[in-house]
């Protein structure tokens, strides 16, 4: 609150100077009034006028200004010397009238007024503090460094001093290196602790950090305002605040039109929002910031093919990824070889090629880092989210993902993966998407399930193989009944040695069987025909973590194939009735699906043809 009634947001800062103003005149006059304690009413009238002067100098700068004003410490410094002040007028009133009893009954001791010059000349500290941080907006102060001291108000907690400090370079400084360490100071701090975070959103740290991220005018300052945003929003409340505050726009346009190295401090920024905010996953979506990541990572995987073309057509996948991402057209009959000149930023005015140059200059490390970081990037904004899924599936991105899963290794070839995952889960939640990304004959599908199948025969590592095995089970609906190189390298990864590997297998395969996968019965023949049967026995025996996703899984295969004398060779009845016995049975999932799974069971033993209904779990 400023003043005994008010708040800072229902005054102007020009009419809380001028009710501070009226306030010091009403002290001055009642100190030259007072009757008793004159020398204390004479020191306090000194403090005051000292004051009054400073919130002069203080009127100037704010009415000044070509910069605009960094508020939060201007408002709590005035809200606290309005306290003082009025504390110090109550005081002096009390001294206009004379007489021992008076004095006695009002004023005990002169312990008051020390307490009084005490808190003054706190004030006094706070707003030479002020005048410092606020002489930024002065073109006579450029060069001048960022302000470090500590007000009085802030002794017991430096950061908050700091973070005034930082903000208010960032904000008002004409010094570009001022402003440049601010922000890198920002970022530090932020990465020290949540509280230091916390601290920095309260104090309105975000604008000024989002409008340098815009307007930076040079790389180090907006890498500088990426990072210090990318390490705020590590929790969902503070990425709504990036948000509210139109961060998103700010975001993507920065990304469509920069050098390198600030598009991949911009990219992690998007992956930290994205991973912390499904909001901001949305807002991403409704801004279309999947087509400057995908530009990003598309670019170099077209330029660096030196391969003459011949007039033999190709289908190689780096010739679809071109033909896709890039068509031919009457007029321009020759694929572009710059992805920025096809798939610029609709607002940026054509300006997206203005750091080929540079990004040709770059080192091969730092073009591989960006491809990495949008990949990420592309991973975390379609976690979960069917709209980013559906736009990279739109801008042919799949074809781009399945052409790095094929040729890179490491972290690139890691995040471009659990993108594939990430788009082939929102397909098994959407009918939509899943038919017009996926559909057998469509070139990205085919490149993008050659790949991760690939994963899944040839890579070894759990880190890998789990995403690949994920995204195949999530596909289950979209394989025909014929497509039998898909279920045999699932049903070969039950006998992998990593147990999560086994599990992920055992659930991938369920979808392949559940009954409302339409061709359940084809594809339960399948497993059976693998040799998936005798691993599920030998698994459901020593393994306790893949008990339930074994168990439902045997059980749909007794349901659709119950006279299978693979099953009763195996022993499978045998195995569901002490299943029954145990305390698994009663799980939700199991606890109709085991007594139906029996009795199909039962009745091939007993002789009598299995029923031909599907059975739900």
């Amino acid at each position: 609150m400023m003043g005994s009634s008010s708040s800072p947001e229902e005054k102007s800062m020009e009419e809380e100077l001028q009710f501070l103003k009226l306030l010091t005149d009403r002290i001055l006059k009642s100190a030259e009034e007072a009757e008793s304690y004159k020398f204390e009413c004479s020191e306090t009238s000194k403090l005051v006028e000292h004051l009054s002067q400073m919130l002069r100098s203080v009127f100037r700068l704010t009415t000044s200004s070509t910069t605009s004003l960094y508020e939060p410490p201007f408002r709590r410094i005035l809200f606290d010397l309005t306290k003082n002040l009025e504390r110090a007028l109550t005081l002096v009133r009390k001294c206009k009238k004379s007489g021992v009893l008076r004095r006695v009954v009002t004023i005990t001791s002169g312990t008051d007024f020390r307490k009084l010059f005490s808190v003054l000349d706190a004030s006094i500290g706070d707003l030479k503090w002020l005048l410092s941080v606020y002489d930024y907006g002065n073109d006579s102060n450029m060069g001048g460094g960022i302000v470090l001291s500590l007000p009085p108000m802030a002794s017991n907690d430096p950061i908050l001093s700091w973070v005034w400090s930082y903000v208010a370079a960032i904000q008002m400084s004409s010094s570009l290196s001022d402003r440049v360490e601010g922000a890198n100071y920002l970022a530090s701090l932020a990465l020290d602790n949540d509280r230091n975070k916390k601290i920095i959103v309260q104090e309105a740290g975000v604008p000024p950090l989002l409008k340098l991220l815009k307007e930076g005018p040079t790389p180090d300052a907006q890498v500088g305002a990426a990072t210090a945003l990318a390490n705020l929003a590590t929790d969902q409340d503070r990425v709504r605040v990036i948000v509210s505050e139109l961060g998103v726009p700010i975001i993507v346009h920065v990304l469509w039109d920069s050098p390198m190295l600030v598009q991949i401090a911009v990219a992690d920024l998007v992956s930290r929002m994205a991973e912390n905010d499904p909001e901001a996953q949305e807002e991403f979506a409704r801004e279309n910031g999947i087509r400057p990541l995908v530009s990003l990572l598309s670019c170099e995987n077209v330029v660096k093919d030196p391969k003459p073309q011949s007039d033999k057509p190709t289908t190689s996948l780096h010739s679809l990824v071109n033909a896709h991402l890039y068509p031919r057209t009457p007029q321009h009959p020759y694929p572009h070889t710059n992805s920025s000149s096809s798939l610029h930023y609709e607002g940026s005015g054509g300006r997206s090629g203005q750091h080929k140059k540079e990004r040709e200059n770059e080192k091969p490390e730092v073009k591989l880092m960006l491809k990495v970081k949008c990949a990420e990037a592309l991973w975390l904004l379609s976690k979960g989210c069917v709209s980013n899924s559906q736009r990279i599936t739109e801008t042919k991105g799949l074809l781009c993902l399945a052409n790095y899963v094929e040729k890179e290794k490491g972290e690139l070839q890691l995040n471009c993966l659990l993108t594939v995952m990430e788009i082939a889960a929102a397909s098994e939640l959407d009918a939509d998407l899943r038919r017009a990304a996926f559909k057998t004959n469509s070139p990205a599908a085919k490149a993008v399930v050659d790949q991760i199948l690939r994963v899944i025969k040839e890579e070894d590592t759990p880190q890998m193989q789990v995403p690949a095995i994920r995204a195949v089970g999530s596909l289950a609906r979209a394989f025909p009944a014929s497509d039998t190189r898909v279920v045999r390298p699932l049903v070969a990864r039950l006998e992998h040695t990593n147990l999560d590997v086994v599990t992920e297998a055992i659930i991938a395969l369920g979808k392949f069987a559940h009954p409302e996968n339409f061709l359940c019965v084809q594809h339960s023949k399948a497993i059976i025909e693998f040799g998936g049967v005798t691993s599920l026995v030998r698994l459901l025996r020593s393994s306790d973590s893949a008990q339930l996703h074994g168990l439902i899984l045997l059980c749909y295969l007794a349901l659709h194939v119950g006279n299978s004398e693979v099953l009763e060779r195996s022993r499978v009845l045998s195995v569901l009735e002490g299943a029954a016995r145990a305390s698994l049975s009663q799980h939700p999932l199991l606890r109709d699906l085991i007594p139906k799974a029996m009795d199909q069971l039962e009745l091939y033993h007993a002789g009598i043809p299995p029923h031909k209904q599907s059975y739900g779990p």
